[in-house]
């Protein structure tokens, strides 16, 4: 017997791309989002700038019935993402919430999540931009980004400097509480390096203060001759001073009457980097100021020879 005719080969094909979007959208989703969930959301947000609310305060700022508000804030309540108390009858944030936050952030280190907000920032200041860290009264630093410009700052990352001298070192130390700036120097001591270096205790503690009043530091040819830094802290969750960003350069493109339009820059791209990472600016007026003595004065420190 003769083999019946086998069909002809079809061609290999091409496997599907996992697709992330529908082709076409359905009628509810409309504009984009979905109703319900875009109020859903609405609602997390209102409960995580306020703490806790009632429902009919919920309602009435998201601006829907408060039976809608109660199927959207129950359905959430189900998967943990709000809680409510029946002590105070109020809503809050859920730990379900806390969870799928943290998961941005452990994507990356703040070393990650910066790199981009580094990059524009060089485009806008047409400077080297630095990350560093503040490590048993030094500061560290982590991560650069080069400006195209032929003289340019360079830090090789892991490079330790003296936070007395540094745009960093200054913006955080700025942050920090007056007695530990005082153990700091105490340990570290105020050594000269140029200049314009701030080795007296009493006109650091004055620097710190004008730097902590507009949110940005300013390295004066404090380190090295012919560079300037300006620099702003990154905080975290707990309005905590972790980090700094800064741009730096040679001073002649630093001039004093450039200084305040870079700063804003700065301290911009650090609160970027702030909001990204989940921390938040502490509100000044609950702070203590690192630079104003509300005790006896301490043993200032030597400087080094």
């Amino acid at each position: 017997m003769k083999d019946a005719p086998q069909p002809p080969a079809q061609p290999p094909q091409a496997a599907k791309r996992a697709r992330g979007r529908p082709r076409s959208a359905p009628p509810e989703t409309q504009g984009g989002t979905v109703q319900a969930l875009d109020r859903a959301v609405h609602l997390l947000k209102l409960l995580a700038k306020d703490g806790s609310a009632t429902l009919s305060d919920l309602a009435l700022r998201v601006g829907m019935p408060p039976s809608s508000a109660y199927r959207i804030l129950a359905t959430l309540q189900v998967h943990g993402l709000v809680g409510f108390d029946e002590a105070t009858q109020e809503w809050s944030v859920g730990v379900e919430a806390f969870r799928i936050g943290s998961a941005f952030v452990q994507r990356g280190g703040v070393v990650e999540i910066s790199r981009e907000v580094m990059r524009r920032l060089v485009q806008e200041t047409g400077e080297t931009a630095n990350l560093a860290i503040h490590d048993d009264g030094e500061v560290v630093f982590l991560s650069q980004v080069d400006t195209q410009n032929p003289v340019r700052a360079f830090f090789r990352a892991g490079t330790r400097a003296p936070m007395h001298s540094s745009g960093i070192g200054k913006a955080l130390l700025a942050e920090f509480g007056r007695t530990e700036v005082e153990r700091i120097l105490q340990r570290r001591g105020l050594p000269e390096f140029t200049a314009n270096t701030l080795t007296a205790p009493a006109e650091l503690f004055a620097d710190l203060e004008t730097t902590r009043a507009r949110g940005w530091a300013v390295d004066d040819e404090e380190r090295f001759e012919g560079m300037r830094c300006i620099a702003s802290p990154i905080f975290n969750v707990h309005g905590e001073a972790v980090a700094g960003l800064s741009v730096s350069g040679p001073a002649v493109r630093f001039g004093d009457h450039d200084l305040a339009a870079i700063g804003a820059k700065v301290r911009a791209a650090a609160d970027e980097v702030t909001s990204l990472s989940g921390g938040v600016r502490p509100e000044r007026a609950n702070r203590p100021r690192a630079a104003r003595r509300t005790e006896p004065d301490a043993a200032e420190p030597d400087a080094a020879e």
